[in-house]
């Protein structure tokens, strides 16, 4: 089947919180194409940083865009619906934060979501032998979630290409994402592997030049030109 198109998913772990809103509606404006949202229990990973009411304020805010939850959270079951009724469209987790993954994949799409498996960069692929007809995405780690900031771990592209080749043999209409690292000078590259959403945090929210009045216009706009250099 047809590659699926390219999305821009800013991370708001690197946003200014004082003004969230704001700034994910900037970022929208500027040709960003989904709200990512990186939950942390500082339990699964060592860090903690927003919950479902952050979600539900943006909805409420105006956000119409698709919102995409990555939980890494341990046990992650209890917190799921609480992300569907605060206005999550995808809801992704780790197979290790989950004693059941088939059943917890249901769980998300019995509350209305889209379902998708997150994967650390030592963690292997094999668990999609079972549930690929169950999963709408595909995220890949390409650093070890916790923290924004980190470098790109080059090792993840050829796991790109391996996840790429077991979507494109299912011919199931699933979205390859990739997290961590993900900047201007890189971006082509890991698209060639084969992702087509790209989640950029501080790439977006923390190098734009904040004299610039268009400032996510121009890291957006430079982000979309180095996508199309690649064919899809």
């Amino acid at each position: 089947m047809a590659r699926q198109i390219d999305l821009i998913s800013p991370s708001i772990l690197s946003a200014d919180f004082a003004r969230l809103g704001e700034e994910v509606d900037n970022v929208l404006r500027s040709g960003a194409d989904i709200v990512h949202f990186d939950v942390m229990d500082n339990h699964y990973v060592p860090n903690l940083t927003i919950g479902p009411l952050v979600c539900e304020a943006l909805r409420k805010h105006g956000v119409t865009a698709d919102i995409d939850v990555h939980l890494m959270v341990k046990p992650v079951d209890r917190i799921i619906p609480d992300f569907a009724n605060a206005g999550a469209s995808y809801i992704t987790f780790h197979p290790e934060s989950s004693e059941h993954v088939d059943r917890t994949l249901q769980l998300i799409k019995s509350h209305g979501c889209k379902a998708g498996l997150v994967f650390n960069p030592a963690t292997s692929l094999d668990v999609l032998d079972y549930v690929m007809d169950k999963v709408d995405m595909i995220l890949l780690m390409s650093v070890n979630p916790g923290f924004g900031g980190q470098s790109f771990i080059p090792g993840t592209l050829d796991k790109l290409r391996q996840a790429r080749k077991r979507i494109d043999d299912s011919g199931l209409d699933i979205r390859l994402e990739i997290d961590g690292g993900v900047k201007i000078d890189n971006i082509a590259e890991i698209k060639a592997a084969g992702a087509d959403t790209f989640v950029a945090g501080s790439a977006i929210f923390g190098a734009a030049d904040k004299t610039d009045p268009n400032h996510y216009d121009t890291v957006c706009r430079q982000l979309r030109e180095q996508l199309a250099t690649v064919s899809s």
